[in-house]
């Protein structure tokens, strides 16, 4: 699929998942560089959820009202690389200041 881009919020097909990987159909935030995104034939991207969550930053971190519409968080610690046949219709996006907290928290996780 042509034009997925960084920031972007769009669905996505999860199945199959294992143990307590997220699943189903459901919003995720597109987090690789759009070249990346371009080339490959996937895309790396985080799960959204609109439970709200006990874990705070760098595991989640809630969004903005506004996009997607309904309070949700990023699930930075469910990372993953999807092939861009598994993503669908764009939904919404994340601020610039967003996707910063966002590799902020990524960069929190795995970091040395």
């Amino acid at each position: 699929m042509a034009g997925i881009v960084r920031g972007e919020i769009r669905w996505a097909d999860l199945n199959p998942a294992k143990g307590k990987e997220q699943a189903g159909q459901r919003p995720v935030v597109i987090v690789s560089q759009d070249v990346f995104n371009e080339r490959s034939g996937t895309v790396i991207a985080m799960a959204i959820t609109s439970q709200s969550q006990r874990a705070g930053f760098p595991l989640t971190l809630e969004l903005d009202p506004g996009d997607p519409p309904k309070r949700s968080w990023v699930k930075i610690s469910q990372i993953r690389t999807l092939s861009t046949e598994r993503i669908g219709k764009k939904i919404g996006s994340v601020s610039s200041e967003e996707l910063g907290r966002i590799i902020e928290g990524l960069n929190e996780i795995i970091g040395d």
